[in-house]
């Protein structure tokens, strides 16, 4: 693939390891880094692209997928960046296999908030019968990753948020220990508040919430 091989020694040939050392920090040491920052990252990226357009177009699932296997976060930055350019509006019915695969693989909340918002949200916003399912079958997962995601998925609604749905899944998960769950309950909470603030309100408080995912989801309400 040309793309990759010019891709991935043009970030090479930028790496800087003074940079990567606060970068791997920050990540608490999960991934390692190039030091790229991410203006130049996408600056790098992008001139790439632009170059290999045509290869990219006719096989972003695969390119995406191997950018994402490769070992420092840059690549997966990539990756991401690249997918969820020419996912749009461009799903198939089956790219659900690879949207769950990238949510499970070299997992954080910087990699998994883009895909559940933007490839999860957006295939099933172009797969609206599909939704009921698959949410079921990420929120029943015993992967931490695929139950926030069935949380946060809707964050690109807005106002045609399924608050139904979303109340069903802070439900679910109220009890959960895991800091990501419960920030993620505050945080798809108070994003759809800003639609629908009196609907927030009564259900936080009728709902035995964690502390952390409470004042997350009320902290913009007035």
């Amino acid at each position: 693939m040309n793309f990759i091989t010019d891709l991935e020694n043009s970030l090479r040939s930028n790496s800087n390891r003074e940079t990567a050392i606060p970068m791997e920090n920050y990540m608490k040491n999960n991934f390692d880094f190039l030091g790229i920052k991410t203006e130049e990252r996408r600056t790098i990226f992008k001139a790439y692209y632009e170059k290999h357009k045509s290869e990219i177009k006719a096989d972003f699932r695969n390119i995406g997928w191997e950018l994402f296997n490769k070992n420092e976060r840059e690549f997966h930055q990539c990756a991401i960046d690249l997918l969820v350019k020419e996912f749009k509006k461009n799903y198939k019915l089956e790219d659900i296999k690879l949207i769950e695969k990238l949510i499970t693989t070299n997992s954080w909340w910087d990699s998994v908030d883009v895909l559940a918002k933007y490839l999860l949200g957006g295939y099933l916003q172009q797969f609206p019968d599909e939704t009921y399912e698959v949410i079921e079958r990420f929120s029943n997962s015993e992967n931490m990753w695929l139950n926030r995601s069935a949380i946060i998925f809707q964050l690109s609604y807005k106002d045609k948020t399924n608050f139904e749905l979303l109340k069903s899944e802070c439900e679910k998960h109220k009890e959960s220990n895991e800091f990501f769950i419960q920030k993620a309950i505050g945080w798809a909470l108070r994003d759809y508040s800003r639609f629908n603030p009196i609907g927030v309100t009564n259900f936080v408080n009728a709902t035995n919430l964690k502390p952390l995912s409470k004042r997350e989801a009320l902290r913009n309400i007035k």
